[in-house]
């Protein structure tokens, strides 16, 4: 018996997906029409657990009134105001709310609409900087291998994932270098928490510094905890070491806290759990538990002032978007930031992770599982490949949790990642991780 060829629905072809095998996906969509709380509703009617907070960026849960209202009330009150010589009330409330949070001395906040948007702001602002400071000569960039900064031309080449440049390495930034990457598993498989061992990586900085000249490095940009390339968890002492050696050389140090910040890792921000100050940080996704797009470089206070002073009239930084601080998405952030606060869901990710850790490492006997990573309420399972098709699997784990188990989980090669969120109870993680579970049993 010949199966029937399924056709895909004309209607879904005009979208051009981002990061989606747009062909595969067309054939057999997976469709989200309403959200509440710990849970997605699909167009079939399912309830999906939501494993990912969306995409790392609903920290709050879905749909939460307090965001919703806000939103709604400012689309009311002032539709859209420009930030160029113009200002509004609520994206200087905004960021005086976050400098609130921000580690000490980290007291500026510039607004964008997206990670990729602030990666590229700091990396402006840390050319603009040096500038200004008498250091023109200060031009190179430090990234990291298998980091991820998002995807305009100055995060891709700052980054260190190979397919996310590949189509377009004639045109990256050229004086770009970057540190290994600090996953080890031969030193380092199902670590629970941090790594002991590997905080010596931090040092290759010392050997880009000998070979380019400290006095050509702008600024060395990491995610503390890399969650894109599939939840690569610092060594202990790394971002110090990291930070000594770019205090040594006069060279920025920016920690990407798209993913971590927000409470992910049970503190406001990576950099207070971890006790390393970067002299920027970039944000975004939970910013407005992804209800609107908003980002934020945010800087230390002698990077402001010295840009500033640089110019005695007139703009000092020519840079900026049209939605930068936009009055929806800025109600959005001062909604969020209030409910993360009023629920205490920094504090309620801390508790957890206990609890966290020790369920994700009880699938260490699930088929197919070489390795578990984790911190905070970020978890990190690494499947063994399959031979000749490597990525295959973690991709059908995906598919299989969508359609058979109602899960969301994200996969990068064959890396699931999982972090929820923050209102997540103990017997949802135990549930998590069981459809997980059962998802590992299904593939093969």
């Amino acid at each position: 018996m010949t199966t029937p060829t399924v056709m895909p629905d004309p209607s879904l072809e005009a979208l051009w997906m981002p990061f989606t095998a747009n062909k595969a996906f067309k054939a057999r969509p997976r469709m989200l029409v309403g959200a509440r709380d710990m849970f997605y509703r699909a167009d079939d009617g399912r309830q999906i657990l939501d494993g990912v907070a969306g995409l790392w960026c609903v920290n709050a849960g879905h749909c939460r009134p307090q965001i919703a209202d806000a939103i709604a009330a400012a689309a009311r009150t002032l539709d859209y105001a420009p930030g160029f010589q113009m200002g509004h009330p609520s994206s200087f409330a905004l960021a005086n709310k976050l400098v609130e949070i921000l580690p000490k001395g980290i007291g500026h906040v510039f607004f964008s609409n997206s990670g990729s948007e602030a990666v590229d702001t700091a990396l402006k602002i840390a050319l603009a900087y040096h500038r200004a400071n008498g250091e023109p000569e200060r031009v190179r960039f430090v990234g990291r291998l298998r980091g991820y900064h998002g995807v305009g031309f100055g995060g891709i080449s700052v980054g260190g994932i190979d397919f996310n440049k590949k189509a377009y390495a004639a045109q990256l930034l050229p004086q770009v270098d970057h540190l290994p990457h600090t996953h080890d598993p031969a030193r380092n498989t199902f670590v629970q928490g941090q790594p002991w061992k590997g905080a010596e990586l931090a040092d290759d900085l010392e050997r880009i510094v000998a070979e380019r000249g400290a006095g050509t490095i702008a600024a060395v940009i990491v995610e503390p905890v890399a969650g894109s390339t599939g939840v690569l968890v610092p060594p202990v002492g790394y971002l110090e070491r990291l930070r000594a050696i770019c205090d040594k050389h006069g060279i920025l140090l920016i920690f990407d806290e798209v993913i971590t910040g927000f409470g992910r890792l049970g503190a406001p921000f990576a950099a207070q759990h971890f006790g390393v100050t970067p002299d920027m940080m970039t944000l975004a996704k939970g910013i407005t538990n992804g209800a609107a797009p908003l980002a934020a470089t945010c800087v230390r206070d002698r990077i402001y002032e010295t840009v500033l002073a640089s110019s005695e009239r007139g703009i000092e930084f020519f840079h900026g978007y049209t939605y930068s601080g936009h009055p929806l998405a800025a109600a959005a952030g001062l909604a969020t930031l209030d409910l993360y606060a009023n629920e205490g869901l920094f504090a309620r990710a801390a508790q957890l992770a206990p609890i966290w850790e020790e369920a994700l490492h009880g699938l260490k006997d699930a088929p197919y599982v070489i390795d578990i990573r984790n911190l905070g309420l970020v978890g990190g399972i690494e499947l063994e490949p399959r031979e000749g098709a490597p990525g295959t699997r973690a991709f059908d784990a995906f598919v299989a949790a969508f359609h058979e188990e109602d899960v969301m989980i994200r996969v990068t090669a064959d890396i699931i990642a999982l972090s929820p969120p923050l209102i997540i109870s103990e017997a949802q993680i135990e549930d998590l991780m069981g459809r997980v579970r059962r998802v590992l049993e299904r593939v093969k």
